[in-house]
Formats: structure tokens, sequence, C-alpha cells
């Protein structure tokens, strides 16, 4: 596969993205051509990363001092106590803002090391190299950091820009396939946002896709990832249009809470769940005709994604997701605020609920 390169441009930083297989391999030689200059670095490693991957990584990139930090990535990790174990390292091995941090992981690893960076001495620089799907496709990209707290996901964060993003896909091939259906899930996100051209490539080849097949599995990361960024460029503080990149998440992130962030349900999996509920509910009010959502369902459905809710809650747990549902950062009022659809490749954002709305429709939902 040919190296693919995205120049991302935000009002803060400009910043290269670049995808290709077996580039690890090259990390000296890419921060070196995209002059990124540094003394020490640490490396803060996904503990399930294969040590050879963290060897050739650490072997091939050039500063004076290295120092590694394993994290066991997961939601209950994904908290303050983390962060300040990273800073702590880094002060006491006198790192200032023109050493560098490195994060080689998937989102959970970049979300918590994208943070340490932005709030160390206001801001170290800061390399991401996704190792999931998701990441690749989705977190890695766009500068948004955030960890977790008992009120909800990623209510503490910062708009942090990275200085580089690097995507070797070959770490693909070492993910089970339940971490593929979750990047798969932000892939097909982007796809009801952007347009009909981009989901009816994933309808043809989806099967191809999710068995990381080439071309198409190259095609639907560049074509994510240039959705993205062109959403992140006209919008990098979420202000107005990058709120269409949270389609399904209000929903998503009350499930994952609710589940207390536990193995049962992934952030993948409460995506997939969280699209469709969103779906759903854009048809229960009439936005969205019966034909569009059909054919969204069919395709969630085909692939055998996950989408009974029933499977994961009961009429009990409404009170509860309607809470952390109000509670998301996105809300400013009494009302929850969602990204519903009008059409594939037509999200609409801004639309306010009362909570009774919604518990109308998950007392639907919820068989028992």
């Amino acid at each position: 596969m040919k190296k693919i390169k995205l120049i991302v441009k935000t009002n803060s930083k400009k910043y290269p993205l670049i995808i290709g297989s077996n580039i690890l391999k090259n990390s000296s030689k890419i921060i070196r051509s995209n002059k990124i200059k540094f003394q020490k670095c640490m490396i803060v490693v996904d503990r399930k990363i294969p040590k050879k991957k963290l060897l050739e990584l650490k072997k091939n990139i050039s500063c004076k001092k290295k120092i590694i930090h394993l994290f066991n990535p997961n939601e209950k990790n994904k908290n303050l106590k983390s962060v300040n174990i990273i800073l702590d390292k880094l002060f006491k091995d006198n790192f200032n803002r023109n050493d560098c941090i490195i994060s080689l992981g998937g989102g959970i690893t970049g979300d918590v090391v994208g943070f340490a960076a932005s709030t160390f001495k206001r801001g170290i620089k800061f390399i991401n190299f996704p190792t999931t799907l998701l990441a690749q496709v989705d977190s890695s990209i766009g500068g948004k950091t955030g960890i977790n707290n008992k009120y909800g996901k990623n209510l503490i964060g910062t708009f942090f820009q990275p200085d580089l993003v690097v995507s070797d896909i070959n770490f693909l091939k070492t993910l089970p396939k339940r971490e593929i259906i979750c990047g798969y899930a932000e892939i097909l996100k982007h796809s009801l946002i952007a347009g009909k051209k981009y989901f009816s490539f994933l309808d043809k080849n989806k099967f191809k896709i999710l068995k990381l097949k080439t071309p198409y599995i190259e095609k639907a990361i560049k074509d994510s990832c240039k959705i993205k960024k062109q959403i992140v460029e006209l919008d990098e503080k979420e202000k107005n249009h990058r709120k269409l990149l949270n389609l399904g998440h209000t929903f998503a992130h009350a499930y994952e809470a609710e589940t207390k962030y536990s193995k049962k349900l992934n952030h993948g999996e409460a995506v997939i769940l969280g699209i469709k509920s969103a779906a759903k509910f854009s048809l229960s009010i009439k936005l969205l005709s019966e034909k569009k959502y059909f054919k969204i369902i069919s395709h969630m459905n085909l692939l055998n994604l996950p989408n009974d809710l029933n499977f994961f809650f009961k009429k009990k747990n409404i009170n509860s997701i309607l809470n952390f549902m109000r509670s998301d950062k996105k809300n400013n009022s009494a009302k929850i605020n969602l990204i519903l659809l009008k059409d594939i490749g037509r999200p609409i954002s801004n639309l306010f609920f009362k909570k009774n709305n919604l518990r109308n429709f998950f007392t639907k939902e919820l068989i028992n």
C-alpha cells in the first residue's frame, strides 16, 4: 500500500496524518521529515501491544533519553489518577515543553496521553501512534482529549491537537474481531454524516472491510479520516458543525456509563447501539423515513452488529440512562441535545428534547 498523507489544518495547529502499512519501522524518518525535534520522550504504551512492536518504535525514535510507561487501557483507568502518574514521571525526569510524549495504543490511551500532554506545563509535544481501527479513523484526529469521572464519560478534557499522527494498518491484524467492529462503528457514523456515496461504498464492501481486505480497508480508513478532518477544520472547538460527529454518542455514552464501563459493552459497541437509537428516534418523530431507516438498520443487521438494547438494559435503567444523557457535555439547558438523521448524509444538530420525550421512547424500546 502506498503511504497516505493528510494535513489537518486547525486554528491552533497544522499537523500531518500518515496512514500506511508497516510504517512503524520508519518512525524516526517520519518524525524528522515533519521537522519535529525533541531531546527526551516518554512512550506511553498499551500493555497489550506486542513487546516487539514497542521495541521497534523505541529503536526507531531518535533522541537522547527515552522512558517507557506501561498503561492498562480501560474506561475505569481513564481518570485523573492515571494522568497524574504520567505527569509525575515527566516532572521527575525534568521534561520541558520542547520534549515529547508519545502514545502507542488505542483511543483510551490516546485520550489519556493527549490530556496529560495538554496539561503538562500548558502543553508538551505530542505524537500519536493509534493502534486500533477506532483510534485510527476517529479519536486520533481532531485534538479532543478526555477522561471520565463519576458523572459520565469524557467530562474532563481539553482541545489539544497532536504534532503528528502515524497510523500503521499492520496493527489491525493483531486485533480481535470485536475491536474491528468497534472501529467500524465510527466508519459507519462518518458515512451517515457525510453522504450516500460513502455509505454505498460501505454497504457494498462491508464484509471485505471487516476482514481487513486490501484495498477496501485502506479506502475506508482514508475516507473516514478525510470526513473527520474536514469537519474539524471547519469547527475545531465544537461550537457548531463538529457536533455532528456526536451522532449516536449521547445515547452511547449513557449506555457505557450505565453498564459502569464494564467489558459487557465497549465504546464501539455502545456507538453502534447509539446510532440505532438515534435512527429509531429520528423515525419515531417522523424526521427519518421508514425506507431510509430500514436501509441503515438492514446494513447493521447483516453484519450482526450489537443491536438489541434489551440484552443490556431493562426498564428500571431508564431514569439512570436519562440522567447520564442529561449530563452529557453538549447540554447547556434542562433539555437533552441530540444529533439526529433526516436522511443518509443529512444529519441535524441542536435538536432539544425533554426527558419525558426520551422516557417514552425507551419505554417502548425496552420490554421488561
